[in-house]
């Protein structure tokens, strides 16, 4: 389920998940559950950020994608997952934001972020 127009709005409120990339209150229920991840997929004609933003409480999700920053590096406990890995991994949303949610709950993420 996605968010809201409104509750996407507020998503663009407050600190930048770059800045402070740990758990958010939620938009649509309230919990502080609001995860983020991002990464910059090889395969882009230009330098592109896809970012990840959902409630592990609710479950609803955000996805977007923008020009990635000059300069901006992170951590991506995916980068380890071949081609074909990572796209059996994304074929089901559901799927994909589970497995997330795994590597938040054993600390592989929240990412960290260095300009």
């Amino acid at each position: 389920m996605s968010f809201s127009p409104d509750e996407i709005a507020q998503l663009t409120q407050g600190e930048s998940f770059f800045v402070a990339p740990g758990e958010r209150i939620c938009p649509a229920c309230g919990e502080k559950r609001l995860r983020a991840y991002v990464n910059a997929p090889p395969q882009a004609r230009r330098p592109t950020l896809v970012s990840y933003v959902w409630c592990a409480a609710c479950r609803k999700f955000v996805g977007t994608r923008a020009k990635h920053p000059a300069g901006l590096v992170f951590s991506d406990p995916l980068a380890v997952l071949s081609p074909a890995e990572r796209r059996e991994l994304e074929r089901s949303l559901i799927g994909f934001l589970a497995h997330l949610d795994e590597l938040w709950e054993a600390g592989a993420l929240p990412q960290t972020f260095a300009a």
